[in-house]
């Protein structure tokens, strides 16, 4: 059985990578394929505890602890809903995944992008995604776009998200994830992944 394909969405709060991965993963079924959404934190009923814990839980949680709840999320997820679907042949489409805590918390945090990455080769069993397409936007815009009360990472501040802002373009450009201006109109944007990612999978785009 072929395996499926594993793609994801990143970049920063309020960037629309929750829109753009249903979007996408509608246009990957309308070509014919079976697709798994998900998210992290919290997709898996141990997820849904950790993320609790990382958002709505004290302020000073210490940078390695984080990483540490985040990876084991990530561990998670992939062993209950990642991995099978890819082994059926499904794709899935992940609203985060690995690159969220290299820019958050190897570089937002300052823990360092190899101790970060050293801790999620170990919780993912090496498992890498296909895509990886970055939504990019500004400061004003994630700010302009933010709805509700912030959690606790929407509460780390300006100077922080910017960190992560900039920690995801330098990534993008040092690992070959795809780089989507996100300011522009949704149906704009979604055509701007789904060219990216069709692209990739050798897809019709």
């Amino acid at each position: 059985m072929t395996r499926g394909h594993f793609v994801v969405l990143e970049g920063g709060d309020a960037s629309g990578k929750s829109t753009q991965a249903r979007r996408l993963a509608w246009r990957l079924e309308a070509a014919g394929r079976t697709v798994v959404e998900t998210f992290e934190p919290g997709a898996t009923e141990t997820g849904r505890h950790i993320r609790a814990l990382l958002l709505e839980g004290p302020e000073r949680i210490q940078p390695i602890v984080e990483a540490l709840l985040l990876a084991a999320d990530r561990a998670q997820q992939v062993a209950e809903v990642v991995r099978p679907a890819l082994d059926r042949g499904d794709d899935v489409v992940s609203d985060r995944y690995v690159p969220s805590s290299l820019a958050y918390q190897g570089v937002g945090r300052g823990l360092g992008v190899d101790v970060v990455e050293q801790i999620n080769q170990v919780a993912t069993g090496g498992l890498d995604p296909d895509v990886v397409v970055v939504l990019d936007v500004t400061d004003a815009v994630a700010t302009e776009r933010h709805v509700g009360p912030p959690d606790r990472l929407e509460r780390a501040g300006a100077d922080f998200h910017a960190t992560v802002r900039r920690a995801y373009r330098d990534l993008a450009a040092e690992r070959g994830w795809t780089l989507v201006a996100g300011i522009g109109p949704e149906d704009e944007v979604h055509e701007l992944v789904w060219k990216a990612v069709a692209g990739r999978l050798d897809l019709e785009a």
